[in-house]
């Protein structure tokens, strides 16, 4: 193997020390960064969110939603519920809609009022708040520890604030009565 010269071969290793030291740096910069308490706090409670929200929907869309589905105006999937507004050339007058299903409308190139899609997700949304009420209020019963706080309109600004703040954080007036005096 061919031997390089000194200034090539000392050129190389200053090159190495300094991509060694540059790397170094970097990965000193990168764990500071990432390896803080509150990113790592903030990286855990992200996890715990996620599985709580698969955990919130899986109740709402496993459990709650089939047994409002019993209802008798909800007899069918309520996100399959719709409206033809214009029919297409294959319409079926037999059907009550015209149509089996909303895609089979569409690909027929009806146009339809999709409502029940709508009405799902606004089921869907208030059944997810509701479930997350009774989790947070049962969790504040067993700790003492109240999640959901209790909030009062400033006299002032009528703006909402805690209620036990002294003083309101939009308008910065207190609220013991020493401002009428």
């Amino acid at each position: 193997m061919p031997r390089l010269d000194d200034n090539t071969q000392s050129l190389l290793r200053d090159t190495e020390q300094g991509v060694r030291e540059r790397t170094t740096r970097a990965w000193d910069s990168f764990t500071n960064f990432a390896l803080r308490d509150n990113v790592l706090e903030v990286a855990v409670g992200l996890i715990l969110a996620a599985s709580f929200t698969a955990c919130a929907n899986s109740l709402v869309t496993d459990i709650l939603l089939p047994l409002i589905s019993l209802l008798p105006f909800l007899a069918r999937n309520l996100d399959e519920k719709f409206a033809t507004l214009k029919h297409g050339p294959h319409y079926n007058n037999s059907i009550s809609t015209g149509y089996n299903t909303k895609e089979q409308a569409l690909s027929d190139g009806a146009l339809i009022f999709a409502y029940g899609s709508f009405l799902d997700k606004i089921v869907r949304f208030l059944l997810i708040a509701l479930s997350l009420w009774a989790i947070a209020s049962v969790y504040s019963r067993a700790s003492d520890d109240n999640i959901v706080k209790k909030q009062v309109k400033c006299k002032y600004c009528r703006k909402y604030i805690s209620e036990k703040a002294k003083r309101c954080v939009n308008c910065t007036s207190w609220l013991d009565g020493r401002e009428d005096r």
